[in-house]
Protein backbone atom coordinates (compact mmCIF):
# COMPACT_ATOMS: atom_id res chain seq x y z
CA UNK A 1 0.00 0.00 0.00
CA UNK A 2 2.78 2.52 0.53
CA UNK A 3 3.74 2.21 -2.79
CA UNK A 4 1.09 3.01 -3.70
CA UNK A 5 0.96 5.95 -2.24
CA UNK A 6 4.23 6.78 -3.41
CA UNK A 7 2.79 6.54 -6.88
CA UNK A 8 -0.08 8.70 -6.21
CA UNK A 9 1.87 11.50 -4.93
CA UNK A 10 4.44 11.48 -7.63
CA UNK A 11 1.93 11.88 -10.34
CA UNK A 12 0.20 14.21 -8.40
CA UNK A 13 3.48 15.88 -8.17
CA UNK A 14 4.27 15.94 -11.61
CA UNK A 15 0.76 17.17 -13.03
CA UNK A 16 1.55 21.22 -12.89
CA UNK A 17 4.94 20.09 -15.01
CA UNK A 18 2.90 18.62 -17.95
CA UNK A 19 1.78 21.99 -19.07
CA UNK A 20 5.43 23.39 -19.58
CA UNK A 21 6.13 20.05 -21.39
CA UNK A 22 6.42 22.26 -24.78
CA UNK A 23 9.28 24.74 -24.90
CA UNK A 24 9.10 27.70 -27.17
CA UNK A 25 11.98 28.01 -29.70
CA UNK A 26 13.58 31.19 -31.56
CA UNK A 27 10.87 32.51 -33.93
CA UNK A 28 7.83 31.09 -31.79
CA UNK A 29 8.12 28.10 -32.99
CA UNK A 30 6.99 25.21 -30.26
CA UNK A 31 9.19 22.70 -30.05
CA UNK A 32 7.58 19.48 -28.03
CA UNK A 33 9.21 17.67 -25.55
CA UNK A 34 9.25 14.05 -24.90
CA UNK A 35 10.91 10.49 -24.55
CA UNK A 36 10.50 7.63 -26.13
CA UNK A 37 10.41 3.84 -25.28
CA UNK A 38 12.62 1.18 -26.68
CA UNK A 39 10.36 1.08 -30.17
CA UNK A 40 10.61 4.56 -30.35
CA UNK A 41 7.05 5.54 -29.47
CA UNK A 42 6.27 9.00 -27.86
CA UNK A 43 6.04 9.24 -24.34
CA UNK A 44 4.48 12.41 -22.61
CA UNK A 45 6.68 14.40 -19.84
CA UNK A 46 5.32 12.93 -16.21
CA UNK A 47 4.63 9.69 -17.75
CA UNK A 48 6.08 6.26 -15.82
CA UNK A 49 7.14 3.41 -17.08
CA UNK A 50 8.94 -0.06 -16.03
CA UNK A 51 12.39 -0.27 -17.66
CA UNK A 52 14.88 -3.16 -17.68
CA UNK A 53 18.57 -1.92 -18.08
CA UNK A 54 21.40 -4.68 -17.74
CA UNK A 55 19.13 -6.72 -16.22
CA UNK A 56 17.73 -5.10 -13.88
CA UNK A 57 14.09 -3.23 -13.52
CA UNK A 58 13.04 -0.26 -11.89
CA UNK A 59 10.17 2.36 -12.59
CA UNK A 60 10.96 5.33 -14.58
CA UNK A 61 9.82 8.49 -15.50
CA UNK A 62 10.33 11.03 -18.37
CA UNK A 63 11.66 14.24 -17.07
CA UNK A 64 13.46 16.88 -18.33
CA UNK A 65 17.14 17.57 -17.33
CA UNK A 66 19.13 20.89 -18.60
CA UNK A 67 16.79 21.13 -21.16
CA UNK A 68 17.07 17.50 -22.03
CA UNK A 69 13.78 15.28 -22.05
CA UNK A 70 15.49 11.43 -20.11
CA UNK A 71 14.18 8.80 -17.76
CA UNK A 72 14.71 8.89 -13.79
CA UNK A 73 13.93 6.43 -11.41
CA UNK A 74 12.02 6.95 -9.52
CA UNK A 75 11.27 3.53 -8.14
CA UNK A 76 13.53 0.84 -7.44
CA UNK A 77 11.10 -2.64 -8.82
CA UNK A 78 8.52 -2.65 -11.08
CA UNK A 79 4.53 -2.92 -10.06
CA UNK A 80 3.31 -5.99 -10.87
CA UNK A 81 0.05 -7.99 -11.12
CA UNK A 82 -0.13 -11.68 -11.23
CA UNK A 83 -2.90 -14.11 -10.87
CA UNK A 84 -2.98 -16.53 -8.23
CA UNK A 85 -5.66 -18.99 -9.78
CA UNK A 86 -4.89 -21.10 -12.61
CA UNK A 87 -7.34 -22.56 -15.40
CA UNK A 88 -9.78 -24.97 -13.65
CA UNK A 89 -9.18 -24.25 -10.43
CA UNK A 90 -11.24 -22.02 -7.39
CA UNK A 91 -11.34 -18.19 -8.16
CA UNK A 92 -10.67 -17.57 -4.60
CA UNK A 93 -8.65 -14.40 -4.58
CA UNK A 94 -4.81 -15.19 -3.55
CA UNK A 95 -3.43 -13.21 -0.27
CA UNK A 96 -1.15 -10.67 -1.56
CA UNK A 97 2.62 -10.15 0.02
CA UNK A 98 3.44 -8.35 2.49
CA UNK A 99 5.51 -5.51 1.78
Amino acid sequence: MRHARVLIATILLTLPELGLADVEGPGGKTIDCYCTDKSGARVELGELRCLQVDGRMFMAQCQMSLNVPMWREVQSSCLSASLGATAGSSAAPSELPHL
